[in-house]
């Protein structure tokens, strides 16, 4: 996974709404990661969201996935 490109998906105010983002990816065989994911539930809502991350070649698959949502 070293040459691949990671982009930003989605970002989120709390850990639980990432955490089941990012289960709806994992259902449907995209890989994906949360960023921030600690320091998110340290700072205030909105400092410092937490990050679903993806491989560039899955962004628009992982997203249309989580826009039907």
């Amino acid at each position: 996974m070293q040459d691949d490109t990671l982009v930003v998906l989605a970002e989120y105010n709390t850990i639980t709404e990432a955490e089941i983002a990012k289960s709806m990816l994992d259902s449907a065989g995209i890989w994906s990661t949360i960023r921030n994911e600690y320091m998110s539930a340290i700072y205030p809502i909105g400092t410092m969201p937490a990050q679903i991350v993806v491989r560039e070649e899955d962004y628009e698959k992982a997203k249309a996935m989580l826009h039907h949502r």
